[in-house]
């Protein structure tokens, strides 16, 4: 989410995403439960305790208040689900949670290797939402990017994803449309830089989306064949290595073939 110093819990950048400056906890964790629901599909109140790291009790009251405003529903087991607000089609949560649920342990082997945090993001239209994160353990570390947002382009699996693009989807993503909702690139630059990506299987993003974080990412294919997502590793801008990069895209590169080997299962 930002980068920052576990010790000191001080901000040692300024991200484009600015946190607030008095966080309040329960709307973070209400947000967040909001946030799973939606992609992934439902969960109990002790999953929901687990995934905050809160008492049962906390997290039934936050589940209760997203029941309150729409954003869940209790099932008749007893389990929560996205509500009016947040209902997707069964499809897309389902293979939001079968990615996440395959990426999980992947990404978290791939932390204790290279020491950075790891993220998968997916693209939706001229956005990308990340759908899992793991931080890095090291008390200076890019923090969880888990359920944001950012234009794709300014992404490292958002241009990974838009590399995949022929030239007349790119520019439908980019039409007038979605050019009003969205920060609108310049596509003549965009497109030299999805011509290198696509050539070297790789993208490099220095800073374009947080000042001082570097990430490194490659595309996840499906059992098909069909990339359906980006893997980066993400890092502080002072320990980015350029020397290290070959090797960090072959630890990528395995990480995302063990990704896709679990969806074709």
């Amino acid at each position: 989410m930002i980068l920052f110093h576990r010790t000191s819990g001080r901000v040692v950048d300024k991200p484009l995403k600015n946190p607030p400056a008095y966080a309040i906890a329960s709307v973070d964790h209400a947000l967040r439960l909001a946030t799973v629901l939606q992609l992934e599909g439902p969960l109990t109140v002790a999953d929901a305790a687990i995934r905050l790291g809160v008492a049962r009790s906390t997290a039934h009251r936050l589940l209760q208040m997203l029941v309150y405003r729409d954003f869940a529903a209790q099932s008749a087991d007893k389990s929560y689900r996205a509500g009016p607000v947040l209902e997707l089609a069964a499809h897309s949560r389902s293979e939001t949670a079968r990615l996440r649920s395959a990426a999980l342990p992947v990404l978290q082997r791939l932390v204790d290797v290279v020491g950075e945090s790891a993220n998968v993001a997916v693209r939706i239209g001229a956005t990308a939402r990340f759908v899992v994160s793991v931080e890095s353990r090291q008390s200076l570390r890019v923090g969880s990017r888990e359920g944001m947002v950012f234009a794709a382009h300014r992404t490292t699996a958002g241009l990974l994803m838009l590399a995949e693009l022929d030239p007349a989807d790119l520019a439908a993503v980019y039409d007038a449309e979605h050019a009003a909702a969205v920060e609108a690139p310049d596509l003549r630059r965009l497109r030299r830089e999805l011509t290198l990506i696509r050539r070297q299987g790789f993208a490099v993003n220095r800073e374009e989306s947080e000042r001082g974080v570097v990430a490194v990412g490659v595309p996840v294919a499906d059992g098909q064949g069909r990339p359906v997502a980006g893997l980066s590793v993400s890092m502080p801008s002072i320990r980015y290595e350029p020397e290290r990069l070959p090797r960090l895209v072959s630890l990528l590169q395995e990480a995302a073939r063990s990704i896709g080997a679990q969806l074709a299962d």
